[in-house]
């Protein structure tokens, strides 16, 4: 092959695939990336979502923990993730009572244990967490590696006992033998149901898998604030790869993969005409659904996905912009404190199950468990500098247990009445736990309509090729293989094979992808260069 020609193209310029195309051209090698949006970030990004408002909010995606900073580093990326004082703010439904966890002060955290009737779990919840936080220091550096087995891990771990309740047991059933209270168990478990559809009984292992991934970032579990917004994240990695020589071209749709013998060629249409790429590798920074359907492939269900597991999304995500954070009927609790952390409603172990049950059924849950971040408390710079000194804040608010199947197979009209009652459902959720509508706080828009945006499974599926709106692609992987799966090949090594030699995954679709994290975008890229050796 001439030394002007590329070796290796990227389909999808998420974040994923800039941090392989970083890494790639930084090691010399000739790469394109191929974006179909006008803008590059996939779902990281940011964006003035209401007309005439100076607010950039974090569009899609919105807190960091699984980004590593070996990544951060190596790449010279000026990204600073800010940690957040307060871990979590839960209401107890029907009182004026909530659970308020300060990361800075023990103390009032174990006083407000006391005060919400769960004294007798503040212990069992400092020793669950010491736990996730050892489990994490294990797990965590081995996500920029090559694979383990799962019986390599058993054999290692420091802990066979934690490894068990994470691991081989369903984590609702470790989350009941672990917590007495209602609330406290509900609290952890939400960490296990953010982008997944599962009970508290689920016997699939896909909430072990999703908990695990919120609780082993940096090796700590934290969940931190990208300063700038989401989006610049995703300019930072961006900017990267320009700087190290790759080539990033947007509105390019790429319509056809076709491997060969020495590697494959990639179709394209960009503004109204057609191309093709000659190229050693391709990598693939999309779901493996769409992977498939560009190598005319009949789609297949990814072995690493549990039978019986929800494939799909299940959750509906509302942007609000607020005159100013609502009064809460807890006098005794700041706003500042309640939504400086994760601010969760309405998710109680007995709420989610039941929520859960409901959405089985087809049915809009009653109420809607929803968890609310305020990026703006911890990170003022998203706002215009009138709307920071207003008082303005941002809140993000995620709603669970609301699966793509209830939007799935409605009309546009349809859609856009059920996106509606969802939007209605979330703000009843939070009006149950606030001593004021939230309504009467809406900022308007240039338009003179109230500053919300509601986006559901489908509406991601549409705008980012999500399937069934999947955050995550599909449900998650462990960051193992099991016994006997070979891995002989970099590809296998790296988690990152595809049904074809010269196509890798360097997308959430990899095995140890998922969240804003560039870690599928490295392992892609170590792979690539093992094969181009």
């Amino acid at each position: 092959m001439a030394a002007s020609e590329t070796q290796v193209v990227i389909v999808g310029g998420g974040h994923n695939g800039l941090t392989a195309a970083a890494y790639l051209a930084k090691a010399g090698i000739r790469v394109k990336v191929l974006e179909r949006l006008d803008e590059f970030g996939g779902a990281a990004i940011s964006a003035e979502t209401f007309e005439g408002v100076e607010a950039r909010l974090s569009r899609y995606s919105y807190l960091v923990s699984l980004l590593p900073k070996q990544i951060i580093e190596y790449l010279e990326l000026d990204i600073s993730l800010a940690p957040r004082r307060y871990s979590s703010y839960t209401p107890m439904a029907g009182t004026t009572l909530g659970l308020l966890v300060d990361n800075d002060d023990s103390s009032a955290t174990k006083d407000s244990f006391r005060e919400t009737g769960a004294a007798e779990d503040f212990e069992s919840w400092d020793r669950f967490y010491e736990g996730t936080q050892q489990f994490a220091h294990e797990i965590w550096p081995s996500l920029l590696e090559p694979l383990r087995s799962r019986s390599w891990w058993k054999e290692n771990t420091k802990n066979p006992d934690l490894w068990e309740k994470l691991v081989e047991k369903p984590i609702g059933q470790t989350i009941a033998e672990t917590f007495s209270n209602d609330l406290v168990r509900g609290v952890v478990y939400t960490d296990a149901l953010i982008g997944t559809f599962s009970s508290n009984h689920d016997k699939t292992m896909n909430a072990n898998r999703c908990f695990l991934y919120h609780v082993i970032g940096g090796g700590t579990g934290d969940w931190n604030v990208p300063v700038g917004g989401m989006g610049k994240v995703s300019s930072e990695l961006k900017n990267a790869a320009v700087r190290n020589g790759a080539e990033l071209i947007s509105g390019a749709e790429v319509t056809k993969i076709v491997p060969n013998e020495v590697g494959a060629t990639v179709f394209y249409s960009s503004r109204g005409r057609e191309f093709e790429i000659e190229t050693q590798l391709v990598l693939a920074n999309s779901s493996r659904q769409e992977l498939d359907r560009l190598l005319e492939r009949t789609s297949q269900p990814s072995d690493e996905i549990a039978e019986g597991a929800y494939p799909h999304g299940a959750q509906v995500k509302v942007n609000l912009l607020l005159s100013r954070l609502p009064k809460l009927k807890d006098s005794q609790i700041s706003p500042e404190a309640a939504f400086g952390g994760t601010f969760h409603i309405n998710e109680s172990f007995d709420q989610l199950q039941s929520a859960y049950e409901a959405a089985v059924k087809g049915e809009i849950p009653n109420p809607i468990p929803c968890e609310i971040y305020c990026h703006s408390l911890t990170d003022p710079s998203i706002l215009g500098s009138d709307l920071r000194k207003s008082g303005a804040q941002t809140l993000t608010v995620f709603a669970l247990h609301t699966p793509h199947r209830m939007v799935e197979h409605l009309t546009e009209e349809e859609h856009d009445s059920m996106r509606s009652e969802l939007e209605k459902a979330v703000l009843k959720s939070l009006n149950s736990v606030l001593a004021e509508p939230i309504e009467k706080l809406l900022l308007k828009d240039a338009n003179g309509s109230p500053c919300i945006e509601t986006k559901t499974t489908r509406d991601l599926e549409q705008a980012l090729r999500l399937p069934g709106g999947n955050i995550f692609h599909q449900p998650l992987s462990w960051p193992f293989v099991e016994d006997g799966e070979l891995l002989t090949t970099p590809a296998q090594q790296w988690g990152v094979e595809s049904s074809h030699p010269a196509v890798l995954i360097c997308g959430s679709s990899a095995r140890r992808g998922g969240a804003v994290s560039g870690i599928a975008g490295h392992n892609a890229a170590m792979a690539a260069l093992q094969m181009l050796a």
